[in-house]
């Protein structure tokens, strides 16, 4: 289980060790971290653009972060003894049986009042855009009743693209919370077509957070050897007195390294 007592004292070592050398190495620009509960359970959705990402988020949360970690970071020696160490939870990307027992262990996470992470994407995006969520998460705070808090990194690809071993140092890591979603507004709806609009909604709330271009497919592992040049940042859209959308056009610009 992701919540004995060998597990949180590792996990507490090495984010003692680990997050005054990431101050050192890295700028964080971090907005709206007040909104993570210091009690309770909560999910943490966040976009997936970086093998980094699974350090820099759970580094500004104060609270201990159990993450769902894809089973090949488990395979690897490189990295087994750290994602062992600090309890994390592995899953397979083929999904099946694999898949649900890893969203149990993260129910049980969550129903003993504890703080999960997953990326709704299922992978780290290789083409710079913004995918389509799975509505594994969203079932899960449905169940459990855990508000999930959209979560957008921005510019974490850059410092350590997909075929970079060694991450660049001295750049800035801009994270972002959004506001809390309660799951019970999608209460009594037909749980699939419920878990499908909460997961979009989440996916809407990371790209008005972060800019980056949403495109309606899921990322695919297939697209892991594609290169691609980054995606754009587009500027949120205007908004009214009244918090609507106003008709003005947007404009695009890459995300600043820092």
């Amino acid at each position: 289980m992701p919540s004995t007592q060998g597990s949180l004292l590792a996990y507490r070592a090495i984010k003692t060790v680990l997050v005054p050398v990431l101050r050192f190495a890295y700028r964080f620009d971090v907005e709206g971290r007040e909104r993570v509960p210091d009690h309770g359970p909560v999910i943490l959705a966040a976009n997936h653009r970086s093998f980094l990402d699974s350090i820099f988020l759970p580094s500004v949360v104060r609270r201990r972060v159990t993450f769902v970690a894809k089973a090949d970071y488990f395979d690897d020696p490189r990295t087994a003894w750290f994602f062992h160490s600090v309890g994390q939870i592995p899953i397979r990307r083929e999904g099946g049986s694999a898949s649900e027992r890893a969203l149990a262990s993260a129910q049980d996470v969550l129903e003993a009042g504890g703080v999960f992470a997953i990326y709704p994407e299922g992978t780290r995006t290789r083409d710079g855009y913004l995918h389509r969520g799975h509505t594994g998460f969203a079932r899960l705070s449905c169940r459990t009743g855990a508000p999930v808090i959209p979560v957008g990194m921005i510019g974490t690809d850059e410092i350590q693209p997909v075929d970079r071993r060694v991450p660049h140092a001295f750049r800035t890591v801009r994270i972002k919370f959004g506001q809390p979603i309660d799951p019970s507004r999608y209460a009594g709806s037909d749980e699939r077509l419920a878990c499908r609009q909460f997961a979009d909604e989440v996916m809407f709330e990371i790209r008005e957070m972060t800019g980056y271009e949403y495109l309606d497919t899921y990322a695919t592992r297939a697209a892991e050897g594609i290169p691609a040049e980054p995606a754009q940042v587009g500027e949120p859209e205007p908004v009214d007195g009244n918090g609507q959308r106003s008709e003005a056009g947007e404009r695009t610009e890459p995300v600043p390294s820092g």
